[in-house]
């Protein structure tokens, strides 16, 4: 396949960017779109010119690095999938591909495709963990959670970070993601105890990062790759009306 990449090309957060195209042969359909930007790195190698910066890491669907905008779709033109899940076949010869960075005033550009993220892990810190004594791991039947309750919470725990929920929001609004870190631990009974504290405590970071307000459009539901559901911002905020009135 012969292609032509339009990708964003930009030094670092201060720099002006720009849309540089780039015509790539011998790109197979079976490549993945990850291996496919290799091949066009190698073949700038070999130019002696700048390389164009991408983060990835397991190529697995798992870690959630990857996201980029690929004609103007978070991680690509598939539902519920990954940019590294995303393959050329998916592409025709002699297609022009624009690849972006994810946009959003709290995910700085780090280099041309690299954002920085740090706002979630910020967010994560505010109470995404229980506290608990160390030491030898409980018999895992010593607190019952019913089966319906264990999967809600699994759902919840599927959330991989990626951002693509912000990124595609014309809010740029972090709330699917962290309702799905608040009630992923509010649902299993080792996170009651410090329920409305984690409630208040992330969403005011999440404020302090600068992310905006849901308007629940729904496009975070239809670009997540977890594919969590809008429920899940009206259940926090139900946990948050609670949580300012108990908490």
């Amino acid at each position: 396949m012969k292609l032509r990449f339009k990708i964003w090309r930009q030094e670092n957060s201060s720099a002006q960017g720009e849309l540089k195209s780039y015509d790539v042969d011998g790109i197979s359909e079976d490549m993945s779109f990850l291996e496919a930007l290799d091949h066009l790195n190698e073949e700038l190698v070999r130019k002696d010119e700048p390389v164009i910066a991408f983060e990835h890491d397991c190529r697995e669907g798992i870690c959630g690095q990857c996201g980029v905008f690929i004609n103007g779709r978070a991680h690509g033109p598939h539902d519920h999938m990954t940019t590294c899940q995303v393959h050329m076949r998916s592409f025709k010869d002699g297609d022009t591909i624009t690849v972006e960075p994810f946009r959003a005033e709290s995910f700085p550009v780090i280099k041309d495709l690299v954002v920085d993220r740090s706002a979630f892990d910020r967010i994560i810190e505010q109470g995404a963990y229980i506290s608990a004594k160390t030491g030898t791991a409980p018999e895992a039947n010593a607190i019952p959670i019913s089966k319906e309750i264990a999967d809600e919470a699994m759902d919840m725990a599927a959330c991989i970070g990626c951002g693509a929920c912000v990124a595609t929001c014309k809010n740029a609004s972090a709330a699917l993601f962290t309702s799905a870190k608040i009630n992923h631990l509010n649902k299993l009974p080792q996170g009651k105890s410090e329920a409305h504290h984690r409630v208040l405590n992330m969403t005011q970071q999440m404020e302090i990062e600068g992310f905006g307000s849901c308007t629940f459009t729904g496009a975070c539901e239809v670009e997540c790759p977890a594919g969590i559901s809008l429920k899940s911002i009206a259940e926090m905020n139900a946990r948050y009306m609670k949580a300012k009135i108990f908490g």
